[in-house]
């Protein structure tokens, strides 16, 4: 019995020795067939890679800019009163903040009174009897006289029937008289000479016109105390702006951002612009807005790499130079309306198409 349980067992593993000689002999070519595929697949995977990547350059390198305009007060004085707050976006000729006028107020009251003054003057010099001619009309009238005077004495002189003393001071008397009318003269045209107009203002007196002058900048001073937005925007750096503190005249104290002209400066490699054209279209990713895509077009290529215009730029004067790729800022502009707001210096993943198809 135990002799057939024996044989029974030895055929039994008999068998399974021979189902198992296939199964081994079949793993050599499936490992075979792993080692081709992985490789084959890395291959179409790169190559598909590669493939995405043509007629298209990409930088990560790349942030929106936005203008931005210092605001200053044109004039001095005390801040009596702000109208904005940081993030506050304003419109163009919206009231910003005011500079005490009352200084500016007093200035224009002086200005008038000096206006007032010169126009009395003017007045006065106009109705002055040496411009009139009064004095030398009497001043002939008086040569006239010690003429006829002269004359008289002469004669008297020749036939011995007067002083020589009375025919010298006859004399004498028509030099006076003459000399009078020289000095009479010499006012009229001193008066005439006040009151001229030359030829840059030849509508006015001069000294109407600077009092008028004088009176304009004190007006342009008092208006200046009203700050004003000059383009529309976002208010930025507002917290500056607190009611009692002195502004200096042209110190910024505010920065209004622009809210429209947005714009992407893209800096890429130098080995990416080859193919590179103005007006080519782009596509930009925010990454502060993951789901946001905006479509837009190369506007310009910089004239010259990042590091060119830095302030110090690079300089080779050791001799120990390492070759570096630089940067070229390109400007893109946006041409898609934006569903998120768009701050200034958001980074960017900017992507130019190369050729016209996408």
């Amino acid at each position: 019995m135990a002799e057939a349980d024996a044989r029974i067992g030895g055929e039994a593993s008999a068998a399974h020795a021979v189902e198992a000689i296939p199964a081994r002999a079949r793993r050599p070519w499936g490992r075979v067939a792993l080692m081709a595929v992985v490789p084959l697949a890395l291959l179409a995977g790169g190559f598909s890679y590669w493939q995405s990547l043509q007629g298209k350059v990409t930088t990560d390198n790349a942030y929106l800019k936005q203008d931005r305009v210092s605001i200053s007060s044109e004039v001095s004085g005390k801040i009596v009163e702000v109208f904005v707050r940081d993030g506050e976006r304003v419109e163009a000729g919206q009231l910003l903040f005011r500079v005490d006028p009352e200084p500016y107020r007093i200035q224009l009251a002086q200005t008038n009174a000096a206006l007032a003054g010169a126009q009395a003057d003017l007045t006065a010099l106009s109705n002055a009897p040496a411009l009139s001619g009064v004095d030398i009309a009497a001043a002939r009238e008086d040569i006239a006289f010690a003429r006829s005077q002269f004359e008289r004495q002469r004669a008297l002189w020749e036939r011995g029937f007067t002083t020589k003393a009375a025919y010298e001071a006859a004399q004498h008397a028509v030099s006076q008289a003459q000399e009078q009318l020289r000095v009479a003269q010499a006012e009229q045209q001193e008066a005439r000479a006040r009151i001229a107009r030359g030829a840059a203002v030849p509508d006015q007196d001069p000294r109407i016109a600077a009092a008028r002058a004088q009176r304009e900048a004190a007006e342009l001073d008092l208006r200046r105390t009203e700050v004003r937005a000059p383009t529309a925007g976002r208010v930025a750096e507002a917290d500056r702006l607190q009611v009692g503190q002195e502004l200096m005249r042209n110190m910024p104290v505010l920065t209004l951002v622009k809210t429209v002209g947005s714009y992407v400066e893209a800096n890429f490699r130098e080995t990416d612009l080859a193919d590179m054209r103005v007006g080519q279209p782009a596509e930009m990713r925010f990454d502060a807005y993951p789901g946001m895509v905006l479509k837009g077009h190369v506007a310009s290529i910089g004239a010259g790499t990042g590091s060119e215009f830095s302030i110090l730029p690079a300089q080779n004067a050791t001799g120990n130079w390492v070759k570096v790729t630089q940067r070229v800022p390109v400007r893109i502009a946006i041409d898609d309306t934006p569903t998120r707001p768009l701050i200034a210096g958001l980074s960017i993943e900017a992507t130019v198409f190369t050729e016209e198809k996408r």
